[in-house]
Parts: structure tokens; sequence; C-alpha cells
């Protein structure tokens, strides 16, 4: 006869199996994106890495590698929205929604966090506080359609068409930061001021942009921005060279992915990689047959 304990820990294992199988990206689809089909690499472009474009191993060329990748994830995110939008179905559109706002925070938290944290301390290390040109600048071209963003998919009866208005009127400003910006971060390895990396001046500038790097990402969210990040960064981009990036042991990835990121399952459908971090067929262009465009 088995005890009452035993009884109660096989249903518990039973019922965080079920939730498991139910909530963790680990089951959602991994058919590969059509060769001829519309993937998250479009419409706005990727960011070549400055590592790719150089072959330089400096201090800026990796601190800008590592934003390049960032900015990625972002804007695979913004066209995974951009492409599914027409296609979400009534019964889905308030988990796109959640996806779709999992982006705007992301996004918003991590500009704030480059004009208050990494803007001035790279004035500090570089000693020139005309480093970042007019990047404050670019970030306030895209805040209004941003503030539009997270206002029109608040309401309930948002629209595909409406959200894309919406989507079209920042889309070339953002685009051009995105681009720009790396381009600015890795142009400063010429900078009369760049530290040598095997110097005490570089290996402190080396772990504060290691630091800001890694709490870009966690400080706007353990339980959404982190998964969402993680499954919009694909470990193929460039063949596969930055597979292993960021850095954190596999288990912690795994866990982040398929175990934090069950907190909010439903809406990491829409995402453009797998769990594995490998390019995925988007979820609302998936059949059966292929979904109908919808008006939500």
């Amino acid at each position: 006869m088995w005890s009452a304990r035993f009884t109660a820990l096989l249903c518990l294992v039973f019922l965080g199996a079920s939730l498991f199988s139910r909530r963790s990206p680990y089951f959602h689809h991994r058919e590969a994106p059509p060769s001829n089909g519309e993937w998250a690499d479009k419409p706005l472009k990727l960011v070549d890495t400055p590592w790719t474009l150089h072959k330089q191993n400096d201090l800026f060329t990796t601190a800008a590698t590592h934003m390049a990748l960032l900015h990625n994830a972002l804007i695979r995110g913004f066209n995974s929205i951009y492409l599914q939008a027409p296609y979400v179905e009534a019964a889905d559109a308030s988990d796109f929604a959640a996806y779709a706002l999992t982006w705007h925070k992301f996004l918003v938290s991590h500009h704030d966090d480059e004009e208050g944290k990494l803007f001035p301390d790279m004035v500090g290390i570089l000693r020139d506080d005309g480093i970042w040109a007019n990047m404050t600048q670019e970030h306030e071209s895209f805040l209004p359609g941003l503030t539009a963003f997270q206002a029109y998919l608040n309401t309930p009866s948002y629209t595909p068409a409406g959200l894309l208005r919406i989507m079209d009127s920042f889309a070339a400003d953002l685009s051009a930061h995105l681009h720009h910006e790396v381009a600015v971060m890795a142009g400063m390895a010429a900078h009369e001021g760049a530290p040598a990396r095997e110097s005490l001046r570089g290996a402190l500038a080396s772990d504060m942009l290691k630091a800001w790097g890694k709490n870009t990402v966690t400080k706007a969210g353990y339980a959404d921005v982190l998964p969402f990040f993680l499954l919009n960064t694909d470990r193929t981009f460039e063949g596969g060279v930055w597979r292993n990036w960021p850095r954190m042991p596999e288990v912690v990835r795994w866990c982040m992915v398929n175990l934090v990121g069950m907190r909010h399952g439903p809406r990491w459908r829409f995402a453009s990689c797998d769990a594995s971090g490998r390019p995925r067929r988007l979820f609302s262009l998936t059949a059966p047959g292929d979904r109908e465009r919808s008006d939500l």
C-alpha cells in the first residue's frame, strides 16, 4: 500500500510533467523555415558583427560585436511581430499582444540602460563626451512610435493593419539606429584614448562592458525579457560562430528557456527560434493548411 506522502509526491510529479508539457517552449514546434519563405531576418536587416567584418579582437570590436548580437535579437523580435500580425488567429490574439509587449519592454529597457549606464561609462573610459555623437537623438526619433505601439496593443480591438501602420512609422529610424550604434562603438577602437585590452584600464573597461551586457537583459525581466531574448537569438547566425553567445553554462540556458519560460509559455510560440536556438517557421505562418489572413 502506497503511503500518503509517496502518493502526494507522485501526484506532484505528474502535475509538474503535465504543466511542463503544456507550457514549456521545449515542446513548441521546431519546423525549420521554408528556404523560400518569410522568416525573421526581414523586413529589417540584421546587423553584421564587427568581428566578422574586420576580424579584429580589440576591446571595442568585441563589445560592438556583442551589441550587434543583442540588437539582432531585437530585430528578429520586430520582424517576427511584423510578419505574423496579419495571420494571428483571434484565439491567439492576447498571447501575441503579450509577446509584442515583451519586445517593447525589452527595447525600452535596453535603451534606457544605455543612456543611464553605458553611455556615461564609455565617456569616462575614453575621457571624451563626444564619442556617442547623436545617439540620444536617435533614441528619441522612435520613442513616439514605441509609445503608440504600446498603447495600441493595450486596446482590446487592435487590428493587424493598425499595428503595422504604427510599426512602419518608426521602423526606418529604429533600424538605422540599431546599425549605426554598433558602428559607432566599433569605431571607438581607433580613438586616441582607447585603452589596450591587456592594460589595467582595458581590463576594467572589459569587466564593465561584460557586466553591462549581462545586466541590460536580466534587469529588464528574468521571467519575460530573458526568455524572449534567448528565443530570438539565432545560434546558427554567421555560420554558427556565436552559438555559445551569450556565454553561460548550457544547463542554465536550457533552464532559462524551458523552465523559466513556462511562466509565460504561450506567448513564446511567436518567437523566431526554437528552444535550441535554431530558426523555425513562424507560428502564425504555419498550417493547418496555411493560416488564413485574419483581422483579429
